[in-house]
Formats: C-alpha cells, sequence, structure tokens
C-alpha cells in the first residue's frame, strides 16, 4: 500500500548558485511537461488513498491554480491528508495562495534561506527581506495555519551574528516548521565549479548547528530530525514517511520512489521525460541487507532513532548483538544514546552523523 507521493515541478526562474537539483527549466515549456506529468500519474498510480502530496521543486509557486487543479483531481486523497507545496517569497500573491487553499493544500514551505539581503544576492535567491515578510503575511491572510522555512546556514560571508539574526527573525514570523541546512557545494551547482572563497568553515557551521538546536528548543521548537524542527503537532508528515522507510510515488523528471523493496529515479533529461515520462532511469531493488542498512540510515535521522523491538520483528534480527561493536563505540564517545527501547544519535553525533551512519552501511 503506498500512501505519499512525491510530484517535482522543475520551474524556476532563475536557477541560484548553490542548487544542484534539476531546476531551471523555461516556464514556457510548463504545458507539455505537466501533459507529460499527467500521462505518467495516469499509468503509474492505482489509486490508493494517500495521507500526503509534496510539490517540490524548482519552484512549484510558479504553476497557477489551474495546473494545480489538473495534477490534484488525479489523486484520491483522504480527507486530513498533508498536502505540502514549496513556495519562493517572489512567486506570493494572494489570488494564487487563496486559489491553492482551495484545492486542498493545507501547508506552505517558504524558501527563505537567509533574511540578509547582501547574502540573499551573493547567491542568486530572487526575493530580499521584504518580500519574506509580506510572503508570510498573505500565506497567513489566506487561512494557512501550518507554515515551514527554510534556513541555510554556513552562507558566504556569513557570521554566527548574522545566522542569530536569522533565527530571531524567523521566530519573529511566528512560523510553525523551520528546516536548516549546512551549506554544501555539490557537482551541479554553480558555486560548485566557481567556489566563493569567503565560507565559514566546518567548525564555524558546527558552533552554528549548535546554536541552533538550543535557540529553537528555547523557542518551544521539536528538534524532530536532524535538520527540522516543529512545534508540536507539526512535524513534517510526508517526510516522516521516508525516514520511516515507507513506500512512495514519484511522479516527474528526475523524482526517485520506493515500492517493493525497487527504489526508482525518472529521467533527468527534461526532452527525454516529456517524450516518455514512463521510462525510468533507474530501478534498483534491495537486497535484504540493502533494505535493513536504508532502514537504520533513515531511522538515524530522526530524534528518536531505531525503535530496536520494531527492527528486530521487520528484519527478523538481534539489532543489539548484530551492530554490538558500533554501539558501543559510539555510546562510549557520548555520539549514540541507547535505552531498551530505542538507539539514537545525541546532538555532539548529528555532527558526525555521516561517519557514524557510515560504518553501520559496511
Amino acid at each position: 500500500m503506498i500512501e505519499h507521493a512525491y510530484i517535482h515541478i522543475p520551474f524556476c526562474l532563475r536557477k541560484c548558485k548553490y542548487c544542484s537539483f534539476i531546476s531551471g527549466q523555461n516556464i514556457e515549456n510548463k504545458d507539455i511537461y505537466i501533459a507529460a506529468l499527467i500521462k505518467e500519474i495516469k499509468n503509474r498510480y492505482n489509486n490508493e488513498e494517500l495521507k500526503t502530496i509534496y510539490f517540490g521543486g524548482g519552484t512549484p509557486s510558479l504553476l497557477d491554480e489551474n495546473d494545480f487543479q489538473k495534477i490534484l483531481s488525479l489523486f484520491n486523497v483522504e480527507n486530513n491528508a498533508e498536502i505540502t507545496i514549496e513556495v519562493n517569497p517572489e512567486t506570493v500573491e494572494k489570488t494564487k495562495i487563496l486559489g491553492l487553499k482551495k484545492l486542498g493544500v493545507n501547508r506552505i514551505s517558504l524558501g527563505v534561506q537567509t533574511f540578509n539581503n547582501n547574502i540573499l544576492g551573493y547567491i542568486g535567491r530572487q526575493h530580499n527581506e521584504n518580500k519574506i515578510y509580506h510572503a508570510v503575511d498573505t500565506i497567513k491572510s489566506a487561512g494557512f495555519k501550518n507554515i515551514s522555512i527554510d534556513l541555510i546556514y554556513g552562507l558566504p560571508t556569513q557570521t554566527l551574528e548574522m545566522f542569530k539574526k536569522d533565527l530571531d527573525k524567523a521566530i519573529e514570523l511566528e512560523i510553525q516548521h523551520i528546516s536548516t541546512y549546512g551549506l554544501k557545494i555539490e557537482k551541479g551547482s554553480f558555486f560548485f565549479h566557481n567556489p566563493p572563497d569567503n565560507l565559514p568553515d566546518d567548525e564555524m557551521q558546527a558552533t552554528m548547528f549548535l546554536f541552533l538546536c538550543d535557540f529553537l528548543k528555547k523557542n518551544n521548537f521539536e528538534h524532530y530530525e536532524i535538520s527540522n524542527f516543529a512545534l508540536k503537532g507539526f512535524e513534517s508528515r510526508h517526510n516522516i514517511c521516508y525516514w520511516k522507510n515507507k513506500n512512495y510515488y514519484g511522479f516527474g523528471l528526475n523524482a526517485s520512489g520506493f515500492e517493493q523493496n525497487i527504489r526508482y529515479k525518472n529521467q533527468s533529461d527534461f526532452n527525454d521525460y516529456i517524450k516518455n515520462p514512463l521510462k525510468r532511469e533507474e530501478e534498483i531493488f534491495l537486497t535484504f541487507e540493502e533494505n535493513l542498512e536504508n532502514e537504520i540510515f533513515l531511522a538515524l535521522r530522526l530524534k528518536d532513532g531505531i525503535n530496536i523491538n520494531n527492527i528486530n520483528k521487520k528484519f527478523n534480527i538481534d539489532f543489539l548483538k548484530k551492530y554490538e561493536k558500533i554501539i558501543k563505540k559510539y555510546k562510549k564517545l557520548n555520539l549514540l544514546s541507547v535505552n531498551k527501547d530505542n538507539i539514537n544519535l545525541t546532538e555532539n553525533g548529528i555532527l558526525l552523523s555521516n561517519e557514524i551512519m557510515s560504518e553501520f552501511l559496511l
């Protein structure tokens, strides 16, 4: 049973300098893309009742109400489903936001990244600080009560004091969810080929992260996943499906999905996807061991970590015995917390999460 769907919208006004995603397509190609997307959904979707739908990008808010209506009408959605759309501040206008609300969209994820106008310009964002405030006010006035923002730390020229100001301003918005990411320069981005020479170093990024955890905790935000913080009851239900290793559809250009132990990725070339949206670029059947490793890797991202009883039952193993040496090693270093029910990363463990998780994957 599949209860979740991700839909990729690859259009952007301009690609940000740190972005390595498949995005930046010309909005003039919108109609042919939506036609291909609809064809894929009609052929792949089996009419399950969905609990979450997530429109990511790119900039999904470049589509209009009619576009979203065409797509959403294809799905059977439960009454209290979470339907999220990623939005950039410069694309927010009241008529469109009201239209989304009318269609059943009930969660907005706003791409803020920083409030600092100089840094926004440096990294290629289209908005400024004032547009952030205008966007949030417009979204609230349309009746949305579940609003998330994205922030990035470790940006070019960014100091700890600048990041603290970003967090102060984020709290003043009175929103319900904050996703935070340390900047990583990845292949495919402008910065990968033109690296900025004024980046905070790894130690400063770690300092920013630890400050962030403490600051948001004091402001009643629960650190429920490595990069995500929410007021109680406002955790992203869609993203939790990933971290709990559940099946989900991936529709659209370069979208990934997980069905019946098969991880797949759609075509990443725009023209190839338009010609045949049913052809997948990659399909990988996960072995027992790979599925177990996946379960561990994803669960360790969550605050609650790995539920020992559940993973033992699901995979018919003795988890504590199978991974005894690794668990002892990182528990002794105070990087893993272990009790009779769960194993999870400590805050210091999160800083070394990739290293720790990789040991479980060997």
